[in-house]
């Protein structure tokens, strides 16, 4: 939505947020697939979650005569709902067109009782808005002699919507024969609406439904299974006792559906993601954890959380972010104005400021150049000769290269002694392969190219810290950060101190 709309300032703030986690938890393997423009490698998808629909009171159920006349749907009308996958695939229509055949026997059946307050309607149920879906259907169940009005397709947008159909239909069927790794939702919605599932026997499906116990299975390979399930479930219009004590079984079922992957998967997520410290006790293993935490969700910690704070929640989340892209699409609008208003404004403003700078590197070159040609005064002897004793005097101070420091330029290494003060400096080695690194800027040795730590890290200037640290701290001044130092490879310190204890 964000791509067709040319929202990408939308898009790379997203990317940001996503970004910014360590780990981006998903309850299924559906949505990484969603939101794949903006994974970062920090995906992970733990399977099962407590549908929401199982925490619903009855109250859809008290306004289902409602819903279906909105719908224009009898009260006795026989409603079969058809599901699928969430995603788009080749053989998609082909699929809806087998499960159509399979149940036009109840069509033939409907006829026969000749009974107008009791009709077959079918709703196929997809998250596609566009017509083509709807059109695509009414084809297929025309092509199947099916009457008109019989079969419909509902979009659904979000959960509200499959509240509303699953709420007013009998049975639910699950058309497609596409294998997943997560179970699907909307099935885990009809059993918790307490409706009899049909699915075909896909892996996951078997997993956790279990053929005429909680739910009806049939090969996908063979779907004239489906036309023998219906008279088990449908009598005379009804749902069959069998199909209502099924149902019963289903929603406890999913009740309580993938708890284990639940529990065991943040178990591992929070072993291997947070860095706890030492002080902290470490978490219980999953062996520890009580069994009816991991067979049961526990409800009762979310009695305090109404139905009604729930709803508030979603709507403030949705009138959040329609604020957020309304406030980005003004932005974006404004900013794409003032561009054009502004344009010729702002070239006229280079054009002036690159005139400038060419016109301050000519006046440059040709004082330069004049410079040069000119008579430059030296002097006096007197002068000269004072300014080149002061340079000497200050050629420790500008850590000139000595002989010590020349040697040391074609050695592999070179070992830094810490010291303090002048009482070490009879400790120090005056070979070069060690070089002094004073701990303090008025303790250090005269005509040496002693490096000055305080100078690399202002810390060993306060006593308190200086000697707190020690020759850690001149440890730290060197790697604060790498200079002109290093103008070959170095191995550690060995403090003055080592010296001393041998001469003594």
């Amino acid at each position: 939505k964000y791509a067709s709309d040319d929202q990408q300032q939308l898009i790379d703030a997203w990317k940001t947020v996503f970004h910014r986690a360590t780990v981006v938890v998903f309850p299924n393997h559906v949505l990484p697939m969603y939101y794949a423009a903006f994974d970062a490698g920090n995906y992970f998808v733990i399977p099962g979650f407590p549908s929401k629909a199982c925490k619903l009171d009855n109250s859809m159920i008290v306004f289902e005569e409602n819903l279906r006349a909105n719908m224009n749907f009898g009260a006795h009308d026989l409603v079969i709902a058809i599901t699928g996958s969430q995603f788009l695939y080749k053989g998609l229509w082909v699929e809806h067109a087998l499960v159509l055949q399979a149940l036009s026997p109840l069509l033939a059946e409907s006829n026969a009782d000749d009974n107008l307050s009791q009709r077959l309607r079918i709703i196929f149920l997809s998250q596609d808005l566009s017509g083509n879906y709807s059109a695509a259907i009414e084809e297929i169940a025309s092509n199947l002699n099916y009457p008109n009005g019989t079969v419909n397709h509902a979009a659904i947008n979000d959960d509200n919507d499959a509240y509303k159909i699953l709420s007013i239909a009998d049975l639910v069927i699950y058309g497609s024969f596409l294998e997943e790794q997560s179970f699907p939702e909307i099935l885990v919605k009809a059993m918790c609406f307490e409706k009899p599932i049909i699915a075909p026997d896909l892996a996951v499906i078997k997993k956790y439904v279990d053929d005429k116990v909680n739910g009806f299975l049939f090969p996908k390979r063979n779907i004239k299974i489906v036309t023998q399930i219906m008279p088990q479930l449908v009598s005379k219009g009804k749902l069959s006792p069998l199909a209502r004590n099924i149902a019963s079984i289903g929603k406890h079922t999913a009740k309580n559906m993938m708890v284990l992957e639940s529990v065991e998967g943040y178990a591992s997520l929070i072993e291997n993601v947070v860095n706890l410290p030492s002080e902290v006790a470490s978490p219980r293993a999953v062996s520890d954890i009580p069994s009816n935490f991991k067979t049961e969700w526990q409800w009762h910690y979310f009695d305090d959380i109404t139905d009604g704070k729930y709803v508030n929640r979603s709507l403030r989340i949705h009138h959040f972010l329609n604020k957020l892209e309304n406030r980005s699409n003004r932005t974006l609008k404004a900013s794409f104005a003032d561009i054009s208003a502004d344009d010729t404004f702002l070239y006229s403003i280079w054009e002036e400021e690159k005139s400038i700078q060419t016109a301050r590197v000519k006046k440059r070159r040709e004082d330069g150049e004049l410079r040069d040609r000119s008579d430059q005064p030296r002097g006096t002897w007197e002068e000269v000769y004072r300014s080149a004793k002061k340079a000497d005097r200050n050629k420790n101070d500008l850590h000139e290269r000595d002989d010590g420091e020349l040697e040391r330029t074609g050695q592999p290494l070179c070992i830094y002694e810490p010291y303090f003060g002048q009482g070490a400096w009879p400790f120090l080695h005056s070979d070069s392969l060690y070089r002094g690194l004073g701990l303090s800027s008025k303790g250090r040795r005269s005509r040496t190219d002693d490096v000055d730590a305080p100078s690399r890290l202002p810390l060993l200037s306060i006593p308190y810290y200086r000697d707190a640290l020690g020759d850690f701290g001149a440890l730290f001044a060197i790697a604060n950060h790498i200079d002109r130092i290093h103008k070959n490879s170095w191995i550690g310190f060995s403090s003055w101190r080592a010296t001393a204890k041998k001469a003594c």
